[in-house]
Parts: structure tokens; sequence; C-alpha cells
């Protein structure tokens, strides 16, 4: 099984005014993470706008990666469906394009009793041979993964992963002691990283790192090397980007903030707004605040 830890920033899906994914500039995008140091690349997570998506079109953006990735880091893409017989689909796709885990993500329409919940992560783990993250993102999610059903699903021998994208920290904690070794903790850009790294996460899969990818990484080296009190002031300075993250729409944040970085991404996918000139400079006044 493949050892998933660090930063694995939430890429983009950069998308013409037709609909058609820029392929050119993700694979720039690609290089440009791998180079800064990540520790691999989420196609498809929620700053990929998956749920903006058909199949077709995520089928490229996970092939983009993986032929940029060139197996220099790990690729874990992002399955979502409210069908389990369509997520199972994806899964299969991905890792015989080379994709080296999935990101299970469920989509609900109606609402989910624990048991569907459960078994529409296990039909995804057991359809693939690479190790599955399973998230949960109870801020957008009809139906979420309570401690029980996350404990049953550690026990899976493919899913070894969980990225909890609650604003909770002691729910991650509770994570931790209920599932001991069976499953490894990501943070989301909803929890202050270098935290859930002291309490034994072993990283992080977010949006805000495509922008701040240097030093998201540093942040990383600092909490391995235990040197707490230099990475809170690097995570004091860093969490701004999360608030900006979380004050506007998740994607038109992180591709405002590419655009002005150099890369020509696009808007996000309609309906949503992309985001308004004043909203446009607050965030670049962030990015010089942060700095490359």
């Amino acid at each position: 099984m493949t050892d998933f830890h660090g930063v694995f920033p939430y890429l983009v899906s950069p998308v013409d005014a037709d609909g058609k994914i820029r392929t050119g500039v993700l694979a720039r995008l690609c290089e440009d993470l791998i180079a800064s140091g990540v520790h691999g690349l989420t196609p498809l997570g929620s700053t990929g706008e998956f749920a903006y998506l058909d199949n077709a079109r995520r089928a490229v953006v996970v092939q983009t990666t993986i032929e940029t990735a060139k197996g220099r880091v790990p690729v874990v893409a992002g399955v979502a469906s409210t069908s389990t017989a369509d997520a199972v689909a994806q899964a299969r796709a991905y890792q015989k394009l080379g994709a080296d885990g999935i990101l299970a993500i469920l989509e609900a329409y109606f609402p989910l009793q624990d048991a569907q919940v459960e078994s529409y992560f296990r039909a995804i783990a057991d359809a693939v041979d690479i190790p599955v993250v399973i998230y949960t993102n109870p801020n957008f999610q009809r139906s979420d993964l309570t401690l029980d059903v996350i404990a049953r699903l550690a026990t899976h021998p493919r899913i070894g992963y969980i990225k909890d994208a609650s604003t909770n920290t002691g729910r991650l904690l509770s994570i931790m002691n209920r599932c001991g070794d069976g499953i490894k903790v990501f943070s989301a850009s909803a929890h202050i990283p270098a935290a859930v790294m002291l309490i034994g996460g072993v990283g992080w899969m977010a949006g805000p790192a495509c922008l701040i990818p240097r030093q998201s990484v540093e942040l990383y080296n600092l909490c391995q090397a235990a040197c707490w009190d230099d990475a809170l002031v690097l995570q004091r300075r860093l969490w701004r980007m999360n608030e900006a993250f979380a004050r506007y729409n998740l994607a038109a944040c992180i591709k405002a903030g590419l655009a002005i970085q150099g890369y020509d991404v696009g808007d996000p996918i309609a309906p949503q707004p992309a985001l308004t000139g004043d909203e446009r400079k607050a965030v670049e006044a962030v990015l010089q605040q942060i700095g490359r």
C-alpha cells in the first residue's frame, strides 16, 4: 500500500468559455506544484468542482494530472456520485488510467442511513486495488459519516485514510482514538493544519495549497521536525489564506488567486459566480502578505 502523507493540493479544473478542460494550464500547474515540493496531487476534490463536471471531463482532469505527474508524486483522484454503480465505475476507470489512490466522496439527494453510507464506500474500496481515502464534509454533504461508520470502514484493507472537512478538530481526535492505526487523518482547509499534525495527522488535502505550495510544504516539514514554535508562527501567517477560502466560493477563490499568479484557469463553472473585483483584490492582498 502506498503511504500518503504531506501536502496534497486540491487541484482546480481549468475550463475555457466552452467548458472544455484547459489541459495545458492544468499540466503547468501540476508541474509547478511538484517543483514546489508537494507530496501528492488531488484532482476532483471540492476545489476541482467535481459536482459541476460530467464524467468525460472528470476523466480528462484525472488523466492530465497522472500524465503530468509521471509517478513523481502520487495522484489521488476524487470519485463522487449519488449512485454506487457510477462511483465504482469511476474508481475503476481512474485506477486503469494510473491513479495511485481514490478520494471517495458521497453525494446524496435523498437522506441515507448509516448502512447505505457504509455500503457506498465499501463498494468503491472493493472495486479497486489501490488505497482509498474516505472524505466527509458535513458542510456540503447531505449524509455524513458517523464515528461508528468510520470505525467499521477503517477495518477495510484498502481504506487507510480519511479527510474530514468538518470544523471540529475534536472529532478528528475522536477518529484517531477510535480507529488507532486503522486510519490516518488528513486535515482540510477548515482545520488548522499544524494543530492537526500536533495531534497525529499525516498532512492536509486542501485547495489553498495550490496558491501557497512552498509555504505549505515548509509548514509540514516544521511539524515533522516537531519545531512547533516556528510552525505556529508560519501557520498564523498562512491562516489568512484559509480565512479567504472560507469567506468566498471555494473554486472561485482559488481560481482567482491562480489567475493573479498567471494561470489562465478560467472562471468557476456556472452557475457559480466568479469573485467580484473587490473580492479579487482581497485575495490578492492576502497573497501579497503571505508572499510566494
